[in-house]
């Protein structure tokens, strides 16, 4: 994704060391669109009946259909000599459509950080910040983004960065001809039980002229707080997964709602990508465990037990028409979730898009996706499709297009 930065000098940090060079950078994005999808859940039943829904047109803000999310921020460095940086980041989502904020209402609940950076060595941070599938793996998934219509199921592997880490410890390499690495921790932050909350990840990933590579092992203890409860709107004990809905509400994330109660989520993933000329294509895979199911048995309500498994193994391809027009396409193919004596479901989904860039800072972009399901969601009902951040579909099928426009500022 593309940024342009307008940096200014903000005098009043220059104060204290008449040598050093500070900086701010106000940046930000601000994408709209306009989406159909054929059919959008309107209520849900429990698994003896169907859900009921009807096809949607709506604007929406590009964190729920488009080719980037709506945010702004602010980021600095100070320089402290030695080659030593004093560096910060506070970003904030938004939805344009409405203008609220994002991340369930948290303020900078995109990124909040501080820390040092030196050129030889890389950066250390303490903060909000994303794991390092999301620093390493999802670039090279992303990098063809066609919107947030092509993330993976509920995105139970957070290769779109929808859940972030708080109380985190963060290093980041430097690049070593081409070759980085990093690993993050969580100090979970629960009294008397230090251990409760913690969150790891470790990751490395190699940026060639033609060949790139990246891998990344992330692993949540609770992860019903520690990785899907962190923003402002989350439960401290309900299910923060999702939701079965009811009669008059949509179902919320089927595919993974059902395992709110693991004590464990782990999660590995890889993707790699070849160029050729104006064409780069990839391959990737994720794989997450939902281990100790029934742990939390406040949230067990379907009496599971033990660990279950999502698997995604994806194709992408991306074509630079011209220097302002690009397409792509992708295709996912998800299975897995079985529990108990359910059997799991599977989630084939195509993506399509374009993009035409108006100027360096303006897209003009179409997405459109189609999903099938089949088999038995997390919830034990007959799978639905959902694309993206959309509410899922009454049926096994879904298809969505969006067309919208994207600024950076």
């Amino acid at each position: 994704m593309k940024k342009i930065f307008f940096a200014f000098s903000i005098p009043c940090f220059l104060a204290g060391t008449a040598s050093a060079q500070s900086s701010v950078t106000l940046y930000g994005i601000v994408a709209g669109n306009v989406t159909y999808a054929n059919n959008v859940q309107i209520g849900a039943t429990p698994s003896s009946g169907k859900p009921i829904g009807g096809a949607q047109v709506a604007q929406l803000d590009g964190s729920s259909s488009g080719l980037g999310t709506s945010r702004w921020g602010v980021k600095g460095s100070e320089d402290l000599g030695s080659g030593i940086n004093a560096i910060f980041q506070l970003e904030s989502g938004l939805n344009i459509n409405n203008g609220t904020l994002g991340q369930g209402g948290t303020e900078f609940g995109r990124q909040a950080w501080v820390g040092f950076s030196e050129s030889r060595y890389g950066r250390l941070t303490l903060g909000r910040q994303g794991d390092t599938s999301v620093e390493f793996v999802s670039p090279l998934l992303y990098a063809f983004s066609w919107g947030n219509l092509a993330i993976r199921p509920d995105d139970y592997d957070n290769l779109n960065f929808t859940h972030r880490i708080n109380n985190s410890i963060k290093y980041l390499s430097a690049s070593y001809n081409g070759l980085r690495f990093g690993a993050l921790y969580s100090l979970g932050g629960a009294a008397g039980s230090p251990g409760q909350n913690q969150v790891w990840s470790a990751g490395t990933s190699y940026t060639g002229a033609v060949f790139s590579f990246a891998a990344s092992v992330s692993s949540a203890r609770n992860p019903n707080n520690s990785l899907y409860g962190t923003n402002a709107n989350a439960s401290a004990t309900g299910n923060n997964f999702g939701s079965a809905g009811s009669s008059t509400t949509a179902e919320s994330n089927p595919a993974i709602a059902g395992f709110a109660s693991a004590e464990r989520q782990q999660t590995i993933s890889v993707a790699t990508t070849y160029t050729a000329g104006a064409v780069i294509f990839g391959v990737n895979y994720s794989n997450t465990q939902f281990r100790g199911l029934g742990s939390m048995a406040s949230l067990n309500t379907l009496s599971y037990s033990g660990s279950t498994t999502l698997s995604t193994a994806g194709i992408n391809l991306r074509y630079q028409a011209t220097p302002f027009l690009r397409f792509g396409t992708s295709f996912d193919y998800t299975y897995g979730g079985s529990a108990g004596d359910r059997t799991g479901a599977k989630y084939e989904q195509w993506n399509l898009g374009a993009a035409y860039s108006l100027s360096k800072a303006t897209d003009l972009y179409l997405t459109g996706a189609f999903q099938h399901a089949t088999g038995i969601d997390s919830l034990g009902r007959s799978a639905v499709a959902q694309i993206g951040y959309l509410s899922p579909s009454s049926s096994d099928k879904q298809v969505a297009f969006s067309a919208g426009i994207k600024r950076l500022f």
